[in-house]
């Protein structure tokens, strides 16, 4: 994993970009509503003039967004060249990137009937293809990138506020928790997995397979056992040893996510308690159970 210098959250510029259908356009909606200024469909070689201008303007003029993406065309590949100058300038940007699997667009093309910006005459599924490649550099690039696949528009906006609305700078780093089942697959926008299925599973415990991780009785069967109480002591080392230099660094958002099989009860219990953690650090904590109310499969281990 890349560890990566992040842009503060009070940075003049939001640039918000990714893949077609993956949520910009709500995104944005969601960043006028908190008081941004938004401008959609911008031609990048015009980012570099209007950065100057919100530049020069301070607070809280500075509280603009762009939206580019490839409806600008042969422009979009002008981007690269207008971060660059900008970057040069001493104008401060973030980047955030939205994206979704190849499944999940196809299915919201097809929901909408529209047309994909890179597939006027052939299948939506070729635009889709043709996009993601193009979109690799700056995705890399990004402050935060968030992986719609599976939210609701609701969900999106409550990640935009959360990530987007001002803080002290005491309190810039924004640390998301979830926990999740790997039998569901991993969260593609966690910077940090921690892999919690060595832990005994209360599954194999008749009275808690029907609870769920925020229960006292599974928490008390999972807090209970040494292997737990040694992990956990070993894991709040090393995040009081690296997320103050995540800070120093200025990175603005940490999403770590915590799994189990089924992501019911062991990750629950898990990231209850690294909610505790982070909160005594005096940081912002967003928690998320992302499967704990999918139905138990038998087979669970």
């Amino acid at each position: 994993m890349t560890t990566k210098k992040l842009i503060p959250r009070d940075a003049g510029i939001t640039i918000v970009t990714g893949l077609s259908g993956a949520g910009r356009s709500e995104s944005a909606r969601c960043l006028e509503d908190l008081g941004y200024f938004v401008v959609d469909n911008l031609p990048p070689a015009l980012i570099e003039k209007l950065g100057e201008l919100v530049d020069m303007a301070g607070e809280p003029a500075a509280r603009v967004a762009f939206v580019v993406d490839v409806r600008g065309g042969k422009f979009f590949a002008q981007l690269a060249d207008a971060l660059y100058e900008m970057k040069g300038k001493g104008i401060r940007y973030r980047i955030l990137f939205l994206e979704a699997t190849e499944e999940e667009l196809l299915n919201r093309f097809e929901a909408t009937r529209r047309k994909h910006p890179l597939a006027k005459e052939d299948r939506v599924i070729e635009g889709i293809r043709r996009e993601r490649p193009m979109m690799e550099a700056l995705r890399e690039e990004a402050d935060l990138v968030i992986d719609t696949t599976g939210l609701t528009p609701h969900e999106l906006r409550d990640r935009i506020r959360e990530a987007f609305s001002v803080e002290p700078p005491e309190r810039s780093l924004q640390v998301t928790l979830m926990s999740f089942g790997f039998r569901f697959g991993h969260p593609k926008d966690a910077d940090l997995v921690v892999d919690v299925r060595f832990l005994p599973n209360p599954h194999w415990v008749d009275t808690l397979r029907p609870l769920v991780g925020t229960d006292d009785k599974v928490r008390g069967y999972v807090k209970g056992k040494k292997l737990y109480k040694d992990f956990m002591k070993k894991l709040r080392e090393l995040l009081a040893l690296i997320v103050p230099a995540y800070v120093g660094e200025g990175k603005a958002y940490l999403t770590i996510a915590v799994g189990c099989t089924g992501g019911r009860h062991r990750s629950v219990v898990v990231v209850e308690e690294l909610a505790k953690f982070f909160k005594g650090m005096n940081l912002p904590v967003t928690v998320e159970h992302r499967d704990i109310r999918r139905i138990e499969d038998p087979s669970a281990r």
